[in-house]
């Protein structure tokens, strides 16, 4: 646990010892010049008034021989005066005559003594001689207990001035040593070596007060260049305003309580009107002594602004260069879809054609699995250029192909071959598998290929297939091709709109 936390701070402690001070003076110069009443002599005057009065009536009583009567009176002088605690009278023999209060008890003075504060003698006199004495009995005048001296009125008036003044003199140091410059305490050989630093540096005290700062640091804002010694780091309103609201979370104050540093925290500064803000990169670091106990702590300001905003120039160069990269990769996607793509009907055309079948076919050959090729012509396309025109037997044309992609794999390969014709390759089916895909691309052409054409009248649009399967162990793309194609002719010989397969392929592979 550290007790030192709970020890008063230095403006309580240099209070408290001015306090002590006049207070130790003013009882000084009580002693010597007597700045209040002598409360002793006073005291002393005011007991020889009551035992001189009470004698004069004591005497006049014994000349009448009035003992009830002198009695009554003892009894009525104790009780009003409560400083006196017993009376008694004592004839020149030793014996007592009359007595009130517990004198036995409070009666401490020798026969021949003379009398004191608390016990004073009167002498009587009767024709001439001595004829006893008037021994009175009073409280003493200074406290004998803690309860006492706690009770007694001069306590009180020392304790309140005490308080009083240690209050005020507080207030007045607290608010006088804001305007001392702490920054005396700091030789000048240390102000000279941080003014050579390019950093801005703010140094705190142990209560986060500026005790130092550099002339890098008057330079950062206007309000900078002013007096901020001996201010509270927090009272910087220029360096403060975009910190955020949570002062828990500044940097000093965070160093202050973990006792570790912060770094790296970019913070921003407002400049003048119209003037750019200016970024900062803000270190602090704790100051703590042999013990490890807080003793301050040391704030760095970088400018960073030109950086920053170099980095955002580059930020935003390589945010156009990346904007230009996607834009060349997609101009390179359409050059290269132009390239391997028919412009009407968006088919592979025949070049882009041979070198994806190449690499079906050597996979094929050195794997065993089957492919097969499809050959596909459109019944009487020269008709619709010649009846409808050019431009509805384009529409046929497109309207063909899109039903072929749409009843083929995506692994599948569609090209247009030429003019009206298209070949399809199938990896990985045999002659049965694509009969059954040639079956239904056929049905689908003349169901619904017609729909999408922009004519007055309904067309009627079908197409021939033949099918061909790659020989086992062949890579020959051309003889499969001419086959399906062979096939394809017998189909439209046949009467058209049908699914013919070469009957000359090998065996089909397992596929």
């Amino acid at each position: 646990m550290n007790w030192r936390r709970w020890l008063p701070g230095p403006i309580f402690r240099l209070a408290l010892g001015v306090v002590t001070l006049i207070l130790c003076l003013l009882m000084g110069l009580d002693l010597l010049v007597g700045l209040t009443p002598d409360r002793y002599s006073t005291e002393v005057r005011v007991r020889t008034r009551i035992a001189e009065s009470l004698a004069i009536q004591i005497t006049a009583m014994l000349r009448t021989d009035d003992m009830r009567g002198l009695t009554h009176v003892l009894h009525g002088v104790l009780e009003r005066d409560a400083e006196l605690t017993s009376v008694a009278l004592r004839r020149r023999d030793g014996s007592l005559l009359a007595r009130v209060g517990d004198h036995d008890t409070l009666w401490s003075l020798p026969e021949d003594a003379p009398s004191t504060i608390t016990n004073v003698r009167v002498p009587l006199h009767a024709d001439g001689q001595h004829w006893g004495d008037v021994e009175m009995s009073f409280a003493p005048i200074s406290p004998h207990t803690v309860q006492g001296w706690l009770e007694d009125s001069r306590v009180h008036a020392m304790v309140l001035v005490g308080v009083s003044a240690l209050f005020l003199v507080y207030l007045y140091l607290r608010r006088a040593l804001q305007y001392l410059d702490p920054g005396n305490a700091i030789p000048q050989r240390v102000s000279a070596a941080f003014d050579t630093l390019t950093e801005a540096v703010m140094l705190l005290d142990s209560d986060l007060r500026v005790v130092l700062t550099n002339s890098a640091f008057a330079r950062l804002h206007a309000d900078a260049g002013k007096s901020v010694l001996g201010r509270y780091a927090s009272q910087l309103e220029w360096l403060t305003g975009n910190l955020g609201k949570d002062r828990g979370l500044w940097a000093w104050n965070v160093v202050a309580r973990n006792r570790e540093a912060v770094e790296e925290e970019l913070i921003e500064l407002q400049g003048a009107e119209g003037l750019a803000p200016t970024k900062l990169r803000l270190n602090a670091s704790p100051i703590l002594d042999g013990d490890g106990h807080f003793r301050g702590c040391i704030v760095s300001l970088s400018d960073v602004s030109q950086l920053h905003r170099a980095n955002e120039a580059l930020l935003s160069a390589l945010q156009a260069l990346d904007e230009s990269s996607q834009k060349i990769q997609q101009q390179n996607r359409e050059l290269a879809h132009l390239a391997t793509r028919d412009p009407l009907t968006g088919c592979f055309n025949r070049r882009a054609f041979y070198d994806k079948v190449s690499q079906v076919m050597t996979n094929a050959a050195r794997n065993g699995t089957a492919v097969s090729c499809v050959m596909t012509d459109i019944d009487h396309f020269k008709s619709f250029n010649d009846t409808y025109g050019h431009a509805v037997g384009d529409q046929v044309l497109v309207a063909v192909a899109a039903a072929l992609q749409r009843g083929i794999r995506d692994g599948d390969i569609l090209c247009r071959y030429g003019g009206e014709e298209f070949c399809i390759v199938l990896p990985g089916l045999n002659v049965a598998g694509a009969r059954s895909v040639a079956e239904r691309l056929r049905q689908s052409i003349e169901e619904m290929a017609d729909a999408n054409l922009r004519t007055t009248s309904r067309l009627k649009i079908t197409a021939s297939f033949g099918i061909a399967q790659l020989n086992a162990g062949s890579a020959d793309v051309e003889d499969m091709i001419q086959r399906a194609d062979a096939a394809l002719y017998e189909a439209k010989r046949g009467g058209r709109n049908r699914v013919v397969v070469d009957s000359c392929g090998a065996a089909d592979p397992a596929g």
